[in-house]
C-alpha cells in the first residue's frame, strides 16, 4: 500500500469532501495501509445470527471489578488471532533499450534479457471465524499473492486458500484445512460510542502477539477523513498502538469480542488507528465466503456537504461552475456519464434532501443508504432543483472492480 501523504486542496467546499459513490479498486494513495508496501452476519462456525437489536448490556468484564481484564481477554481471544504471511511473484520486462546493438556491444551478456522475476512478502494478521478454518482479514494483506500461509498461536503452519478478496471495503476472507480450531466472538460496532476500552492482538513489524490497548477514539470516520477515498467504509478511530503488520487483526471491545479490524494509520500522525466496523465486515464475509465476490450498489455521482461557508465558497469560485441557492442537504457536483445517475436524470447541481422517504443531512447518510441497498433495486432521489422539490427514480448498478 502506497504511503503517500494526504494533501487536502485549499478550498473548502473541497474539504468537506468529494464524497463519491464512483469508487475505484485500487490501492488508495493517501493514508497507510499496513501490509506490503446490516445482512446475515457471519457467525462462528458457519452459523447465521440476526445483529443485535438491544439497548446495550453491563459489560461482562469491567476494569474497575477486575483490573485484570485485558489479560482475561488476551488469554480468551489470543488463539483465535493469527499470523498472515503472503507472497507473490512480480515479473519485470527488461527495456528494449538495452537491447540495441551499442549495449550488446559494450556490455555483452552482462545486459539482462527478456524480463526479470522477483518475489515480493508481506505480514499481515487475521482472526478465526469458524472452527472449520474461515478466518477475516484485509484484502491488502493478501491482494495479488500467489501462496498464504497461516500461523497459528501453538505454533501449527497452514497453508492458507483466499476464497475472496473485496478492495472496496478492504476485507478478504482465507480458509486453511483444519478443524476444531478456536474462534472469536463477534459484537456489535452500531453500540460503540467514543471513550468505550479498545485491545488490539495482532503481529506488528514481525512481533507476533502483541497485545496494545487504548479507547474508541471516535466512530463514523469517513474514508475521505482517513485518506483512502476509494473505500466504501466508515471508520472506527482508536488510539490503540496500531502498527504496519496489524492489518486484519481484530479490534475487541472489554469483553473480548470482535467490534473491527484493524486497518489503517495516518502518517506522521500518533494515537491515530483506524479498523472496519464488525457489523459491516460480517456482511462482506458472508458473501465473499458464499460467491468470492461482493456486488456494490453504485450511483454514478460526486456530492459535497452543504453549509453556508460552502455555498458562499461554491458560488465564489468561477471554476466550480455551480451556483447554489440552499446551505443544507448534499449538492450532486458531479454525475457521471452513462451512469445510473445519468440514465435516472440526476444532474449536477441538484441538492439532494432524502433518499426513499430517509431524511439526509450528510454525503456519507447518502453512501449508507445506496450501499446497503441492492443492485437494481430502485431508489427515489428526492432533490431541490432551481428551487422546485423533484423525486427521481435511480436503479443502482454494480461497481465494476
Amino acid at each position: 500500500m502506497s504511503n503517500s501523504s494526504h494533501h487536502p486542496s485549499t478550498r473548502p467546499w473541497h474539504i468537506s469532501v468529494l464524497s463519491s459513490l464512483v469508487l475505484g479498486a485500487g490501492l488508495a494513495t493517501a493514508g497507510s495501509f499496513l501490509a506490503w508496501s446490516p445482512a446475515s452476519p457471519l457467525r462462528q462456525n458457519n452459523q447465521v445470527a440476526v445483529a443485535q437489536t438491544s439497548p446495550p448490556t453491563a459489560p461482562a468484564i469491567a476494569p474497575t471489578a477486575n483490573p485484570n481484564f485485558i489479560t482475561d481477554v488476551v488469554n480468551e481471544v489470543g488463539p483465535a488471532v493469527v499470523r498472515i504471511d503472503a507472497s507473490r511473484t512480480v515479473s519485470r520486462q527488461i527495456p528494449d533499450v538495452f537491447k540495441a546493438p551499442t549495449f550488446r556491444q559494450f556490455f555483452g551478456n552482462r545486459i539482462p534479457q527478456g524480463s526479470q522475476e522477483r518475489t515480493e512478502r508481506g505480514l499481515g494478521s487475521g482472526f478465526i471465524i469458524s472452527n472449520d478454518g474461515k478466518i477475516i482479514t484485509n484484502a491488502h494483506v493478501v491482494d495479488g499473492a500467489d501462496t498464504v500461509t497461516v500461523t497459528l498461536k501453538d505454533g501449527r503452519i497452514l497453508d492458507g486458500q483466499v476464497l475472496g478478496s473485496d478492495p472496496v471495503t478492504d476485507i478478504a476472507v482465507i480458509k486453511v484445512d483444519e478443524q476444531n480450531l478456536p474462534t472469536v466472538e463477534l459484537g456489535n460496532s452500531e453500540q460503540l460510542q467514543p471513550g468505550e476500552w479498545s485491545i488490539a492482538i495482532g503481529n506488528p513489524l514481525g512481533l507476533d502477539n502483541t497485545v496494545t490497548v487504548g479507547i474508541i477514539s471516535a466512530v463514523g470516520r469517513s474514508s475521505n477523513q482517513v485518506g483512502v477515498p476509494d473505500k466504501r467504509v466508515e471508520f472506527i478511530q482508536t488510539d490503540t498502538a496500531i502498527n504496519p503488520g496489524n492489518s486484519g487483526g481484530p479490534l475487541l471491545n472489554q469483553q473480548g469480542e470482535v467490534i473491527g479490524v484493524n486497518t489503517a494509520i495516518i502518517n506522521g500522525a500518533q494515537g491515530l488507528g483506524f479498523a472496519i466496523p464488525i457489523n459491516m465486515v460480517e456482511r462482506i464475509a458472508t458473501e465473499l465466503a458464499e460467491t468470492g465476490q461482493v456486488q456494490h450498489p453504485f450511483l454514478g455521482i460526486q456530492m459535497v456537504t452543504l453549509s453556508p461557508d460552502v455555498k458562499a465558497d461554491i458560488n465564489t469560485n468561477p471554476n466550480s461552475g455551480l451556483t447554489v441557492d440552499e446551505d443544507k442537504g448534499i449538492l450532486i457536483a458531479r454525475v457521471i456519464s452513462d451512469s445510473p445517475a445519468a440514465r435516472g436524470g440526476l444532474r449536477a447541481g441538484d441538492v439532494i434532501t432524502a433518499i426513499d422517504g430517509t431524511a439526509v443531512t450528510e454525503s456519507t447518510e447518502v453512501q449508507r443508504i445506496v450501499s446497503n441497498g441492492k443492485v437494481g433495486q430502485p431508489l427515489t432521489v428526492e432533490v431541490q432543483r432551481d428551487g422546485t422539490a423533484q423525486s427521481i427514480e435511480v436503479s443502482p448498478e454494480s461497481l465494476s472492480q
